[in-house]
């Protein structure tokens, strides 16, 4: 296992099948990389099913156990299964998904050797996750959850971004939680410095405050020191990178982008490491040079100054 300069071993990898997605949702960030969606028809750039099995073989040798794959959408892939299926068994795997495919897909998918499945699920109402996506698909992601419980995909985690569009339909969501078996919420603090509109932007320690009073129990993740609240009979984890020195400093994951490079901050852009057509002994290198140059984001590539706003540290200036 590959450990970087700051002690942060690097357990799992996170990948992007392509950038194509079939939503548009308001928040979108697409991986760190922005606003980068072109047509819905496959592209050349995006790795290829081998690209990717290539690269997942090697990270096995390094005690890497967990895969994310991701998008864009990535079920837009009709190669998915076989990716999963050609996955080290050594693996976890598991997906993110706004759910239009699962239905059809889902017990494919477990199949293959999906364990589990991640659904963008940001309102209960259907006109509000219309406004936020721009789909109409609200009835379909539901099937798409429904279908993925009844493949045994769970718990199915519902990924809720938190911002001034969503804040008033948490308690809905954590209720619904609650009340439905195999389900888990996700929250997941909006992002500005990746999507812009800082004003969308809302407090997300009163969220953690208002769950510790409601809460049955706490537990903390060793993964970004992620905090769990228990409420009834359901469970409630948020995700809060911003600003969060912690978040950072507990972050073990390396990521690769769907033209194939790779990625070891979601945040930054500047260490962008491609891996091409390369060999399997070029990969090792390149995997070992990104998880060497790995900065936590917050705390260290940016630190805080005399007015405690976060700037750029001066020694990755010319980096």
């Amino acid at each position: 296992m590959l450990t970087d300069d700051f002690g942060r071993d690097v357990t799992g990898v996170r990948i992007s099948l392509t950038d194509r997605c079939n939503f548009d949702c308001v928040y979108c960030h697409n991986e760190g990389l922005g606003d980068t969606r072109g047509p819905m028809d496959p592209q050349d750039d995006e790795m290829s099913a081998d690209d990717v099995v290539r690269f997942l073989e090697v990270v096995e040798e390094f005690g890497v156990r967990k895969v994310k794959f991701t998008g864009g959408e990535p079920m837009l892939r009709q190669d998915l299964e076989e990716i999963i299926e050609r996955t080290p068994d050594s693996m976890e795997t598991s997906l993110t998904t706004n759910g239009t495919f699962l239905p059809g897909r889902a017990e494919d998918l477990k199949a293959a050797g999906l364990e589990r499945v991640n659904v963008s699920q940001d309102a209960l109402d259907p006109q509000a996750f219309a406004d936020i996506t721009k789909s109409g698909a609200y009835d379909r992601v539901m099937e798409g959850v429904e279908a993925a419980l009844d493949a045994g995909l769970d718990p199915v985690k519902l990924n809720m971004v938190v911002f001034e569009h969503t804040a008033g339909y948490v308690e809905g969501m954590v209720d619904h939680v609650a009340e439905n078996d195999g389900l888990q919420l996700q929250l997941i603090e909006y992002m500005p410095e990746l999507t812009g509109k800082p004003e969308w932007s809302i407090d997300i320690q009163r969220v953690h405050d208002w769950l510790a009073d409601i809460s049955d129990r706490v537990e903390h993740r060793e993964m970004h020191d992620r905090k769990r609240y228990f409420v009834g009979g359901g469970m409630v984890e948020i995700v809060d990178p911003v600003g969060n020195e912690n978040f950072c400093a507990n972050c073990h994951r390396v990521r690769v982008t769907h033209e194939g490079y790779l990625k070891g901050c979601l945040n930054r852009n500047d260490d962008l490491r491609p891996m091409g057509d390369m060999t399997k002994p070029e990969i090792r290198e390149t995997f070992r040079e990104v998880v060497a140059n790995r900065v936590p984001y917050y705390g260290e590539y940016l630190v805080r100054d005399e007015s405690d706003e976060w700037v750029l540290n001066e020694k990755y200036l010319s980096a």
